[in-house]
């Protein structure tokens, strides 16, 4: 009899562990469900749709690898995110721009910071404009010289104080890809997206870059072939650098031309002082197929499109790592 009570107890404990877990994953599907946006949706329009907006990934610490600026995902994401993320004012004033009636869905002003909206949604306002660059920006940028490629502020000015106020302000934050010395001017690249920048700053892709240089002393005649051999080793490294284009100006064999395909630690003045000459000014003049038109005095900004990026570098195998200078 006593054997009996406990097998009736044994099976009714299972079955309420049983409906425990199911009310459990019933409760976790509900609270996965995408909300609406918080507006109402008129007779005869469907509602907001799923379209293309980055994802925005693991984030990590600030400007860390994870965005997917120039890709897409289809997740909507909350207002007050949406705001911080592009620059526009910190998560945790948000919901004074939204009851000030900054953010609007096809007009009509959106009522709670928690509202979940598309990016890409062409009916999605802010101050009256479509979001700024939803989806990242690839930023083109003639660098002066006299500024550094860096966000500590005790290394002097930078190239992000350049950057319009909005983006210094967005998370993931802007950056460089790749890096030119503070005295190194001309074509760099600055990006939110920790993807791209991974893309092309990886060794594998060989993005060819091309470098004016001016040195102090005559480029000696051997200069171009050793550089193109695919054989000249440098001090510290365990590898030969990998082939590279020398032009002398024959008018003045102290400025040449130097394209690289990979970006060792400053490739360029290395392989000059390896033929007996120091870099006394370097400018880079291209990425890829992208140059400083558009962008022609140093200081000035422009974006790179999407179809401009994958004109120039194309959309193979993975980035070539950028720096050289």
């Amino acid at each position: 009899m006593l054997e009996y009570h406990f097998s009736a107890f044994l099976s009714l404990h299972r079955r309420f562990r049983r409906q425990c877990r199911a009310r459990a994953m019933l409760a976790l599907t509900a609270s996965s469900a995408p909300r609406t946006a918080g507006w109402p949706v008129r007779a005869g329009q469907p509602p907001p749709c799923v379209v293309s907006v980055r994802a925005g990934g693991k984030k990590g610490k600030r400007g860390g690898a994870g965005g997917g600026a120039l890709s897409t995902a289809s997740s909507p994401e909350r207002v007050d995110r949406l705001l911080s993320r592009l620059g526009y004012c910190a998560r945790s004033e948000a919901k004074r721009w939204v009851a000030a009636g900054r953010v609007t869905m096809d007009g009509e002003p959106v009522k709670r910071a928690d509202a979940k909206v598309v990016a890409n949604d062409p009916r999605l306002s802010i101050d009256g404009e479509a979001p700024d660059h939803p989806n990242g920006i690839l930023a083109l940028m003639h660098k002066p010289a006299g500024v550094v490629c860096s966000h500590d502020p005790r290394e002097g000015p930078s190239v992000y104080d350049l950057l319009p106020a909005r983006w210094r302000g967005r998370n993931p934050r802007m950056e460089t890809v790749g890096r030119l010395d503070k005295d190194t001017t001309g074509l760099l690249l600055l990006t939110d997206d920790g993807r791209l920048n991974h893309r092309l700053t990886s060794p594998k892709k060989h993005v060819p870059k091309t470098y004016e240089v001016c040195v102090d002393a005559d480029f000696p005649p051997d200069a171009p072939a050793v550089f193109a051999s695919g054989t000249l080793t440098l001090s510290g490294e365990a590898k030969p650098c990998l082939p590279a284009t020398l032009r002398v100006d024959e008018a003045s064999r102290r400025r040449a031309t130097l394209t690289l395909v990979e970006g060792k630690y400053h490739q360029v003045k290395r392989m000059c002082e390896s033929a007996g000459c120091v870099v006394t000014s370097l400018h880079r003049r291209s990425f890829g197929g992208m140059t400083l038109e558009g962008a022609a005095e140093p200081g000035q900004i422009r974006v790179v499109t999407k179809e401009e990026l994958d004109r120039s570098i194309g959309d193979g195998e993975e980035g070539g790592r950028g720096d050289g200078g």
